[in-house]
């Protein structure tokens, strides 16, 4: 399963750093929220995979409950996103704020295919379908995400030993029950990357290191401010 597989490559990543990573925050992008936190010490190995694979299952079934899918716009403000979909029948929402100028949508597959010509149509470079199995971080999810919260709020979370800005609103968090509560809301909720990598660099980030296969959110950074110290793990 990829999830699990990911999620193992970031996790023994960070450990093999040793000493050498040593963060005074920590963010992880959608799945990687959860490598995150058991790099900071605030869930053990363990209960992470066993959530990640509940997560991965959770979400794999909501996706056959409805045709349903994503698509990157490129090129367009991100309230202008948001404005056009909300003139689109049925369910498609902003999904994953990338970047500036890098937005995915999430839905049911004739709204986000009729949200993708109102896009293009109102001036969005491109508006590219993703070969995905379904339409993450929408409502569409909610049956996972009921699904998970149980399995979530039974899992040992401690105090991080530093903060994690966690994707639903982009601020840094210490506090387990709120930790929690975020993870719950992370399957239905965008995940806000545009808004974390900026409050992060706000915060007095200077150097990011990213731990994990490739080096997409380097390069998401440097989207943001290309004075920032990007380097991978």
């Amino acid at each position: 399963m990829t999830q699990p597989a990911i999620f193992l490559h970031s996790v023994v990543k960070a450990k093999v750093m040793g000493d050498a990573f040593q963060p005074n925050v920590v963010a992880g992008h959608s799945l990687g929220e959860f490598s995150a936190l058991v790099a900071a010490g605030a869930m053990e190995f363990g209960d992470g995979m066993k959530l990640v694979a509940a997560r991965a299952n959770a979400m794999q079934k909501a996706c056959e409950l409805q045709p349903s899918t994503m698509a990157a716009i490129l090129g367009m403000e991100d309230a202008k996103v948001e404005e056009i979909c909300k003139t689109i029948a049925g369910v498609v929402v902003p999904a994953n704020y990338n970047c500036p100028g890098q937005l995915v949508i999430s839905g049911t597959v004739e709204s986000v295919n009729a949200a993708c010509e109102a896009l293009k149509a109102a001036g969005a470079k491109r508006a590219l379908v993703l070969p995905v199995g379904g339409a993450f971080h929408s409502p569409l999810m909610e049956p996972a995400r009921a699904e998970l919260a149980t399995a979530i709020q039974f899992t040992p979370i401690v105090n991080p030993r530093c903060a994690i800005y966690q994707n639903v609103d982009a601020r840094p968090h210490t506090e387990p029950a709120r930790i929690k509560a975020n993870l719950i809301a992370q399957l239905t909720a965008p995940v806000r990357w545009t808004q974390t990598m900026q409050n992060m660099l706000t915060d007095g980030a200077a150097k990011v290191v990213e731990v994990g296969p490739g080096n997409v959110l380097q390069g998401l950074f440097k989207k943001v401010s290309k004075e920032v110290e990007t380097v991978a793990g």
